[in-house]
């Protein structure tokens, strides 16, 4: 069974972060402040980090299928109806980013940062209100 007050913290704190992006990002200075940079970079990472916190104890909990990788657990929720094919792709995507980040795959692409920061953070809004339409969340 889905942990509820786990899934709902989770939420919160994803939706804590993006509200963190929105008033205190300053996007103009993230190609010459190595503070900024950090800071917009870390708070998504760790944004991300807790939807796929999420998806994984979902799909886990519900046995939705077993992901290969964490970009497929958004696909195993689609597919059970939790997300709509639009936001499962939005979410896959969004994880790519993640990888890159945390792994070091490559140089974080500030292009692509200021990108998801100015027009892809509702993407982690709407997973929070499918999840919690889902679970019944406050």
């Amino acid at each position: 069974m889905v942990d509820r007050d786990l899934v709902l913290k989770k939420l919160a704190f994803i939706e804590t972060c993006v509200q963190e992006l929105r008033t205190l990002a300053r996007l103009e200075l993230l190609d010459r402040d190595v503070r900024e940079e950090r800071f917009v970079v870390h708070t998504l990472q760790v944004a991300v980090q807790a939807a796929l916190d999420v998806a994984s104890h979902v799909v886990s909990d519900l046995r939705l299928g077993e992901p290969e990788t964490n970009r497929q657990l958004f696909e195993l929720l689609r597919r059970a109806g939790w997300l709509p094919d639009r936001l499962a792709a939005a979410m896959r995507d969004i994880a790519g980013f993640r990888n890159v980040v945390v792994h070091g795959y490559e140089a974080v692409d500030l292009r692509i940062v200021r990108d998801i920061v100015e027009h892809r953070l509702g993407d982690l809004l709407d997973f929070v209100t499918a999840v919690r339409g889902r679970i019944g969340g406050d």
